[in-house]
Protein backbone atom coordinates (compact mmCIF):
# COMPACT_ATOMS: atom_id res chain seq x y z
CA UNK A 1 0.00 0.00 0.00
CA UNK A 2 2.84 2.40 1.00
CA UNK A 3 4.52 1.96 -2.42
CA UNK A 4 1.61 3.02 -4.25
CA UNK A 5 0.78 6.80 -2.68
CA UNK A 6 4.65 7.76 -2.85
CA UNK A 7 4.32 7.99 -6.94
CA UNK A 8 1.40 9.29 -6.16
CA UNK A 9 2.48 12.19 -4.08
CA UNK A 10 5.93 12.27 -6.06
CA UNK A 11 3.51 13.07 -9.55
CA UNK A 12 1.03 15.73 -7.40
CA UNK A 13 4.85 17.52 -6.30
CA UNK A 14 6.60 17.70 -10.11
CA UNK A 15 3.11 18.79 -11.37
CA UNK A 16 3.12 21.55 -8.59
CA UNK A 17 6.45 22.23 -9.78
CA UNK A 18 6.22 22.07 -13.17
CA UNK A 19 3.31 24.43 -13.08
CA UNK A 20 5.02 27.00 -10.62
CA UNK A 21 8.24 27.10 -13.24
CA UNK A 22 5.63 27.79 -16.08
CA UNK A 23 3.84 30.43 -13.84
CA UNK A 24 7.10 32.38 -13.15
CA UNK A 25 8.33 32.15 -16.73
CA UNK A 26 5.15 33.21 -17.87
CA UNK A 27 5.68 35.89 -15.67
CA UNK A 28 9.05 36.67 -16.79
CA UNK A 29 7.46 37.03 -20.55
CA UNK A 30 4.72 39.32 -19.32
CA UNK A 31 7.13 41.44 -17.74
CA UNK A 32 9.65 41.64 -20.49
CA UNK A 33 6.37 42.63 -23.07
CA UNK A 34 4.61 44.74 -20.59
CA UNK A 35 6.65 46.22 -18.44
CA UNK A 36 6.82 45.30 -14.08
CA UNK A 37 3.68 47.02 -13.65
CA UNK A 38 1.44 44.94 -15.68
CA UNK A 39 2.45 42.06 -13.82
CA UNK A 40 -0.92 40.85 -11.54
CA UNK A 41 -2.05 37.60 -10.26
CA UNK A 42 -5.00 37.86 -12.56
CA UNK A 43 -2.88 39.10 -15.52
CA UNK A 44 -0.82 35.74 -14.98
CA UNK A 45 -3.60 33.66 -14.66
CA UNK A 46 -5.32 35.16 -18.07
CA UNK A 47 -1.95 34.98 -19.79
CA UNK A 48 -1.17 31.53 -18.23
CA UNK A 49 -5.21 30.28 -18.74
CA UNK A 50 -4.86 29.01 -15.86
CA UNK A 51 -7.46 29.61 -12.77
CA UNK A 52 -6.59 32.79 -10.46
CA UNK A 53 -7.22 30.44 -7.30
CA UNK A 54 -4.36 27.96 -8.78
CA UNK A 55 -2.50 31.20 -9.53
CA UNK A 56 -2.89 32.05 -5.91
CA UNK A 57 -2.11 28.71 -4.52
CA UNK A 58 1.32 29.02 -5.73
CA UNK A 59 1.97 32.83 -4.89
CA UNK A 60 -0.43 34.55 -2.17
CA UNK A 61 0.32 38.00 -3.81
CA UNK A 62 1.92 39.90 -6.18
CA UNK A 63 4.90 40.79 -3.98
CA UNK A 64 5.46 36.92 -3.92
CA UNK A 65 5.55 36.51 -7.50
CA UNK A 66 7.93 39.47 -7.97
CA UNK A 67 10.04 37.68 -5.71
CA UNK A 68 9.85 34.21 -7.39
CA UNK A 69 10.95 36.21 -10.35
CA UNK A 70 13.67 37.77 -9.05
CA UNK A 71 15.17 34.26 -7.73
CA UNK A 72 14.33 32.93 -11.32
CA UNK A 73 16.52 35.14 -12.50
CA UNK A 74 18.79 35.11 -10.04
CA UNK A 75 19.83 31.29 -10.95
CA UNK A 76 19.29 32.02 -14.65
CA UNK A 77 22.79 33.96 -13.96
CA UNK A 78 24.25 32.24 -11.65
CA UNK A 79 24.14 29.34 -14.46
CA UNK A 80 26.79 31.66 -16.18
CA UNK A 81 29.17 31.95 -13.17
CA UNK A 82 29.27 28.35 -12.32
CA UNK A 83 32.70 27.29 -12.60
CA UNK A 84 31.89 24.27 -14.63
CA UNK A 85 31.73 24.65 -18.33
CA UNK A 86 33.51 26.67 -20.99
CA UNK A 87 33.56 30.08 -19.80
CA UNK A 88 33.18 32.12 -23.10
CA UNK A 89 29.36 30.14 -23.35
CA UNK A 90 28.57 31.06 -19.52
CA UNK A 91 29.15 34.78 -20.28
CA UNK A 92 27.44 34.48 -23.18
CA UNK A 93 24.50 32.49 -21.76
CA UNK A 94 24.30 35.40 -18.95
CA UNK A 95 24.68 38.25 -21.96
CA UNK A 96 21.90 36.87 -24.20
CA UNK A 97 19.39 36.34 -20.56
CA UNK A 98 20.20 40.09 -19.88
CA UNK A 99 19.55 41.68 -23.46
CA UNK A 100 16.28 39.24 -23.26
CA UNK A 101 14.66 40.63 -20.63
CA UNK A 102 15.22 43.62 -19.78
CA UNK A 103 11.95 44.85 -17.54
CA UNK A 104 13.34 41.74 -15.31
CA UNK A 105 16.94 42.91 -15.61
CA UNK A 106 15.44 45.89 -14.43
CA UNK A 107 13.85 44.62 -11.40
CA UNK A 108 16.84 42.03 -10.47
CA UNK A 109 18.83 45.18 -10.68
CA UNK A 110 16.92 47.20 -8.29
CA UNK A 111 16.94 43.79 -5.94
CA UNK A 112 20.63 43.17 -6.37
CA UNK A 113 21.70 47.06 -5.81
CA UNK A 114 19.59 47.80 -2.59
CA UNK A 115 20.64 48.13 0.99
CA UNK A 116 20.78 44.58 2.98
CA UNK A 117 23.02 41.44 2.46
CA UNK A 118 23.41 40.33 -1.19
CA UNK A 119 23.39 36.23 -0.10
CA UNK A 120 19.59 37.19 0.72
CA UNK A 121 19.21 38.31 -2.95
CA UNK A 122 21.93 36.19 -4.46
CA UNK A 123 23.06 32.83 -2.28
CA UNK A 124 25.43 32.13 -4.71
CA UNK A 125 27.46 35.15 -4.00
CA UNK A 126 29.41 33.10 -1.41
CA UNK A 127 30.46 30.51 -4.13
CA UNK A 128 31.61 33.08 -6.35
CA UNK A 129 33.67 34.65 -4.07
CA UNK A 130 34.89 31.66 -2.45
CA UNK A 131 36.07 30.81 -6.37
CA UNK A 132 37.73 34.24 -7.26
CA UNK A 133 39.69 33.71 -3.77
CA UNK A 134 41.06 30.31 -4.67
CA UNK A 135 42.21 31.33 -8.44
CA UNK A 136 46.20 32.22 -8.68
CA UNK A 137 45.81 35.67 -9.43
CA UNK A 138 43.84 36.77 -6.55
CA UNK A 139 45.61 34.49 -4.16
CA UNK A 140 49.27 35.86 -5.48
CA UNK A 141 47.64 39.53 -5.41
CA UNK A 142 47.39 39.61 -1.27
CA UNK A 143 45.75 42.33 0.23
CA UNK A 144 45.77 44.64 -2.64
CA UNK A 145 42.49 42.75 -4.60
CA UNK A 146 39.36 42.33 -2.16
CA UNK A 147 37.42 39.38 -4.22
CA UNK A 148 34.38 40.69 -2.63
CA UNK A 149 34.95 43.89 -4.63
CA UNK A 150 36.45 42.13 -7.71
CA UNK A 151 33.05 39.67 -7.54
CA UNK A 152 30.73 43.23 -7.62
CA UNK A 153 33.15 44.41 -10.58
CA UNK A 154 32.59 41.30 -12.47
CA UNK A 155 29.61 40.71 -11.85
CA UNK A 156 28.07 44.43 -12.58
CA UNK A 157 30.22 44.76 -15.96
CA UNK A 158 28.36 41.39 -16.85
CA UNK A 159 24.92 42.32 -15.99
CA UNK A 160 24.64 46.05 -16.49
CA UNK A 161 27.25 46.56 -19.25
CA UNK A 162 25.64 44.60 -21.53
CA UNK A 163 22.79 46.65 -21.82
CA UNK A 164 25.10 49.79 -21.46
CA UNK A 165 26.73 48.07 -24.54
CA UNK A 166 23.46 47.29 -26.50
CA UNK A 167 22.03 50.51 -25.83
CA UNK A 168 24.60 53.60 -25.70
CA UNK A 169 27.92 52.07 -27.39
CA UNK A 170 26.23 49.88 -30.24
CA UNK A 171 22.64 50.66 -30.56
CA UNK A 172 20.97 48.99 -33.87
CA UNK A 173 23.81 45.95 -33.36
CA UNK A 174 22.46 42.03 -33.74
CA UNK A 175 22.00 41.13 -30.23
CA UNK A 176 24.02 37.74 -31.70
CA UNK A 177 27.30 40.39 -32.19
CA UNK A 178 26.94 42.00 -29.22
CA UNK A 179 26.61 39.16 -27.19
CA UNK A 180 29.69 37.59 -29.34
CA UNK A 181 31.63 40.75 -28.30
CA UNK A 182 30.94 40.94 -24.92
CA UNK A 183 31.47 37.31 -23.94
CA UNK A 184 34.55 37.25 -25.93
CA UNK A 185 35.93 41.07 -23.72
CA UNK A 186 34.71 39.82 -20.90
CA UNK A 187 36.34 36.41 -21.17
CA UNK A 188 39.63 38.08 -21.92
CA UNK A 189 39.44 40.23 -18.99
CA UNK A 190 38.70 36.79 -16.84
CA UNK A 191 42.38 35.79 -18.22
CA UNK A 192 44.05 38.52 -17.86
CA UNK A 193 43.19 38.09 -14.41
CA UNK A 194 44.44 35.01 -13.60
CA UNK A 195 40.73 33.82 -13.37
CA UNK A 196 40.58 31.57 -16.34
Amino acid sequence: MEHQRLPERRRRNRNFDETHRLLIEKAVELISVLGTEALSISALARESGINRSTVYYHFDSREVLIEAVQAWSAEQIAQGFNVEGESESRLADVIRFVLANPEVMKLWIDEFISAGDIRDRYPRWDDLVANLVTTPAVMSAGDEVDPEALGVILFAGALIGSRVYLNSIRPGSLTTEVVERLARSHTWLLRLCGLL
